[in-house]
């Protein structure tokens, strides 16, 4: 049976906890690249749009994207990952430098470029979008790497982010590092997943799958409410988590729980323009308030919010704690 939400959350009090909580992301690193313009006519070469390009912006995407959102948060972040020898590898570095982020942590592979994710938008709707990529797995010295970066930071941070976009970073051989160390400490590990790679989160502390992607885990479609419950207990079954969260855009979320609770976030999103980062919003948000002391039914509010904020905006984006208050007030305890 699903159960509403109704415990006050002192959204003040966990801000000011947001300031002192560090946490370290891994995974696949991206630049998402806007290309904005106009549409006035058809091609006459072939029946597709003409756009008149506007301006152009490059954007910290993926792994990097769930750094911006904690940093957003006035949450720390450390991240590890892949960039190339290229352009857009030496984008990666200064946009995170803006943010006074460590790049210790980020590898350079001179044997792959670095991810980018190109969309055109046009009136702020997506024409098309066209990926540069190597999803093949990170080479053993660069693996070797970001093993040893974590190894170095494990004791500086209060939790772990894998961020897995598929591109080659998240590794069994990585996995098996950071939950044997995870197993040794109880540190938090939480994980964004990608499908080809579910038998790798096992023992993980809490894995935020889609819709599709928690149906294709357990081997199931969600049907009702007594198939999605019976999917969410699939899933804490194989994942072995402590919980798991079903992101279902237009539906909101599902928060399964290894002591049976079974907890339903409905959306919030008022206008829905982009989706772009909002999985990165969501994780960030939600390892950066469990990490902070929130157990996980508020941490899954507070993330849900938050989504609800950045799809509600066009291109890759993050959200302020000036706007998530506004967003939650009504759960926030006078």
């Amino acid at each position: 049976m699903l159960r509403q939400l109704t415990k006050k959350i002192d959204l003040g009090r966990l801000m000011e906890r947001f300031q002192k909580t560090t946490l370290l992301v891994v995974g696949d690193i991206v630049i998402d690249q806007f290309i904005w313009g106009t549409v006035s006519r058809i091609s006459p070469e072939a029946p597709v749009p003409v756009v008149a390009v506007s301006s152009e912006s490059l954007l910290l995407g993926g792994a990097a994207n769930v750094v911006n959102n904690i940093w957003s948060l006035n949450g720390k972040a450390l991240v590890s990952g892949i960039i190339g020898c290229d352009a857009m590898g030496e984008t990666v570095r200064a946009l995170l430098r803006e943010r006074g982020c460590d790049l210790e942590g980020v590898v350079e592979d001179g044997q792959r470029p670095t991810t980018v994710k190109t969309r055109v938008i046009a009136h702020s709707q997506q024409v098309v979008r066209f990926d540069r990529e190597e999803v093949a797995p990170v080479s053993p010295e660069s693996r070797r790497q970001i093993i040893s970066y974590v190894e170095r930071h494990w004791d500086d941070v209060d939790g772990v982010v894998i961020s897995d976009y598929g591109k080659g970073v998240v590794t069994r051989e990585l996995m098996t590092f950071i939950l044997d160390k995870m197993k040794g400490d109880g540190k938090l590990v939480a994980v964004d997943p990608k499908m080809n790679n579910f038998d790798l989160y096992r023992g993980a502390t809490i894995v935020t799958p889609n819709s599709a992607e928690a149906e294709f885990a357990a081997g199931m479609q969600v049907c009702d409410e007594d198939s999605l419950v019976h999917i969410g207990a699939a899933l804490l079954g194989r994942f072995a988590s402590r919980a798991v969260l079903i992101t279902r855009g237009e539906a909101g979320m599902v928060l399964f729980e290894e002591n049976g609770g079974v907890t339903k976030v409905p959306t919030v999103a008022k206008e829905v323009y982009d989706v772009t980062g909002a999985g990165d919003t969501v994780i960030g948000t939600l390892t950066l308030a469990l990490a902070a002391g929130s157990d996980f039914a508020q941490a899954a509010v507070l993330a849900n919010y938050a989504a609800g904020i950045v799809v509600g905006k066009v291109g890759t984006a993050t959200v302020t704690p000036e706007e998530l208050k506004r967003a939650i007030s009504e759960y926030v305890c006078a």
